[in-house]
Parts: structure tokens; C-alpha cells; sequence
């Protein structure tokens, strides 16, 4: 019997361990991993093995047809029946199927089990832990734990933390650790990590989810350019001093491309300062610069030292709202020297209601200060697409197909 599995699925066949604790992301191949150990191991001695998860309204929610799979991969078809509820092996090993929560009861009642089995761990709550762990009493028998992380204080993940109960098995395993990852999941991983850093980071790396749902912005990537000798740059201001920085930030236009490539970033800066502040992103003094409009005697500074094209940003209804719009309207490209700009595209949110944790259709007013600024710098943009006449093909004109 050849059986092909990744080399870090030795462990799965510990016969020593109680508990492995199987967790990573998208495409790692752990589930289809431990259901090839589970066979396997049914097959070389009779297993009583229950596949469970939180909630399971049917069989199809199961991993039953991921076994069945598995069993007809392995080419051991001849060795086990599949009904509809359960799957048999001809040495008496025995599938079958739980949710958690709406059968705690039947779970309970199971004797003699020697496998449990549950898939997608983040979801199980505590209740169903308590519940668990002494039901699979049996011994030597084992519990697989199997998930892709969500928080760090879900019940599998405090289970499984620094401190460990005895004798567990722990793995943290991604698609980098899959010789056989599809090609299909491959282009989507590649199109995550270009367009959405943090997205990449949880499903794919098996990050924890940190506020991926409130992110405003989910259209970034970080990559090195050079931006072209023909460019138009566009720079935007936002002013600061004891608490909040004093930013500028350059950009260009491509397509539908936004590439970030210089900021400047201080807190604490004088007006004096300010203008040495702004010369450190290239040829800042030759452009013109759209800046906050709160601070006129800065702007009026800085026109009398050395920056005579700056102009004061134009405010109105929703121009906040309107202009973030704009920007998640494009694919945004931040250079790795704009560490401030990657972090407020990391940290920029939505608040959420304190009652229900809903995200409410509301911005943050923080980590927003050079996203402010590069809202200024695209402004001008922004307001010729609303401006800009459509133009419509006359009926007769069309091309008839």
C-alpha cells in the first residue's frame, strides 16, 4: 500500500500522543492528511473513529465524503462500504458522524471510541470542550484538532497555546508545506498576496485574524518601483505637532494602478522645521502639493519657503467618505520605504457598534494621517471623474453583430 502524504504527516501515526492539534491555512492539505492517517491506521487494526465538528446539519457538512475520497485515492475501496450515514471497514473499524452542539447528548452516550476527529476547530466553543474531552476516555485513545486560526482566544487556540496538556502532538502547517498545492489555489494565494497583505496573512499563512472584516482598505500591496521619468506626481499634506504627525505623501497615476512611493512623517514638527521636513521626499519644491486646509498660516510658511505651489485642499459634504471611496477604487502599490503609509493601510478601520461588535458604516478618525494626505494629492482626480461629461454612442454608430 504507497500512500502519498507530505513528510510533516509522519506524526499523525504517534500512536503515543492524546491530542494533535493540526492548524494553518488555505491549501496546506491537513485535512486530506489526517483523513489518508485515519484510514491508513483503520485499516492496519479495527478504530471506532467519530468525525466531528460544531455544527453539522446534514452529512453533507461532515468530512465524510473527503474519507470517501481519500479511501478511493488510496485505491482500498474493497475494504470499506459507505452507506449514507457511515463508513464500515471489513476488519470492523467504524466512521461516523457528530456535530457537537445539537448532539452533545449522543456524544456523550458513544462508547468505546478511539479516534475523534474534529474538523474546523475554530468553531468550537468551550461548552463543547468540556463536554469532549472526557467523553473520549477510552484508553490510548486520541483526539485530532484540526482548524485555520481566527483569534487567539478562540477555545482550540487557548487549549493549544504556550501551555499544552500533556502528550500533544502540535503542527503548524501551510500551503508551503503541500508538494502537491493545485495550481487553481495557487493563483488565488498569488492574487491575495499582491491585492490584500492581511488577507494573504490569515487564510493563506494562518495568521490570526486581527480586523480584517473592519479594514477599510483591502487593495494594497507592498512591492519596490521606480517611478517612471514621465510621471505626474501628485503630493498631499496633512498637518500635525504635539500629538498627530505632520505628513506628506507622493504618489502617480497609472491605469488603474496608485503607486505610493515617498512620505514624510514627523510628530512634533515646528513650522520652522517644516519645509526641511517636506524636502525629504525628491523633488517635493517643484510640485504642487494639495494640503489641509485647516492650517493656513503653515500654508502661507510654506509658500514663502521654497514651496510656492502648494494650494489648500477643497472640503465639502462627505469628502472624507467620498475621496476614501476613490481610493478603494484602485489597486494600490506602497513602496517598502513608506512604512507609515503601509501601516495606516494596515490599521485604517470602520468603528463597530459596542453593543453588538456590527460594523457600522462609519470611519475611524485615527491611523488616518496619511491617508488623509493622500486623499488631498488625488483630489484634483477625484473631482474631474465626477465633472467629466459621459459621452454615449449613437444608436446608428453601433456595430451590429
Amino acid at each position: 500500500m504507497q500512500a502519498q502524504l507530505p513528510e510533516w504527516s509522519n506524526c499523525l501515526f504517534d500512536e503515543g500522543a492524546r491530542y494533535f492539534a493540526i492548524k494553518g491555512g488555505r491549501g496546506s492539505g491537513k485535512s486530506r492528511s489526517i483523513a489518508s492517517a485515519l484510514i491508513l491506521r483503520s485499516v492496519q487494526k479495527p478504530l471506532r473513529v467519530m468525525c466531528a465538528r460544531e455544527i453539522q446539519k446534514s452529512i453533507r457538512d461532515s468530512v465524510k465524503r473527503l474519507l470517501d475520497d481519500e479511501i478511493e485515492r488510496l485505491g482500498l475501496g474493497s475494504l470499506f462500504v459507505s452507506t449514507d450515514t457511515e463508513i464500515r471497514g471489513a476488519n470492523g473499524s467504524l466512521f461516523l458522524f457528530s456535530g457537537l452542539r445539537s448532539n452533545i447528548d449522543s456524544v456523550k452516550s458513544m462508547e468505546g471510541l478511539d479516534v475523534c476527529w474534529v474538523e474546523e476547530a475554530q468553531n468550537v466553543s468551550q461548552a463543547s470542550l468540556d463536554v469532549l474531552t472526557p467523553t473520549i476516555r477510552k484508553p490510548g485513545s486520541q483526539l485530532y484538532f484540526s482548524w485555520n486560526p481566527k483569534h487567539v482566544t478562540d477555545p482550540v487556540d487557548a487549549l493549544f497555546g504556550d501551555s499544552c496538556p500533556p502528550r500533544t502532538v502540535k503542527k503548524v502547517v501551510n500551503f508551503t508545506d503541500n508538494p502537491w498545492f493545485p495550481d487553481v489555489l495557487r493563483d488565488e494565494m498569488e492574487y491575495d498576496k499582491r491585492r490584500d497583505p492581511d488577507k494573504y496573512s490569515h487564510v493563506w499563512m494562518g495568521s490570526y485574524l486581527t480586523n480584517s472584516n473592519t479594514r477599510v482598505f483591502k487593495n494594497w500591496k507592498i512591492e519596490e518601483f521606480e517611478a517612471p521619468a514621465d510621471a505626474v506626481h501628485r503630493l498631499g499634506a496633512d498637518w500635525g505637532f504635539a500629538v498627530d504627525p505632520t505628513t506628506l505623501v507622493r504618489c502617480h497615476i497609472i491605469g488603474r494602478t496608485l503607486y505610493i512611493d515617498y512620505e514624510a512623517y514627523m510628530v512634533g514638527c515646528e513650522i520652522v522645521n517644516t519645509p526641511d521636513l517636506f524636502m525629504t521626499v525628491p523633488e517635493s519644491e517643484k510640485w504642487p502639493i494639495v494640503a489641509d486646509s485647516a492650517r493656513p498660516e503653515t500654508i502661507s510658511h510654506m509658500k514663502k519657503n521654497g514651496f510656492p505651489k502648494i494650494m489648500t485642499a477643497v472640503k465639502g459634504p462627505r469628502s472624507v467618505e467620498e475621496g476614501i471611496e476613490f481610493l478603494k477604487n484602485y489597486d494600490i502599490v506602497v513602496h517598502p520605504r513608506c512604512i507609515h503609509t503601509i501601516d495606516e493601510l494596515t490599521l485604517y478601520s470602520y468603528k463597530t457598534d459596542p453593543l453588538t461588535g456590527k460594523i457600522l458604516p462609519v470611519l475611524e478618525d485615527k491611523k488616518n494621517h496619511v491617508i488623509d494626505a493622500l486623499r488631498y494629492a488625488c483630489e484634483a482626480v477625484r473631482r474631474a471623474s465626477i465633472s467629466k461629461p459621459q459621452t454615449f454612442t449613437p444608436i446608428a454608430n453601433v456595430k451590429r453583430w
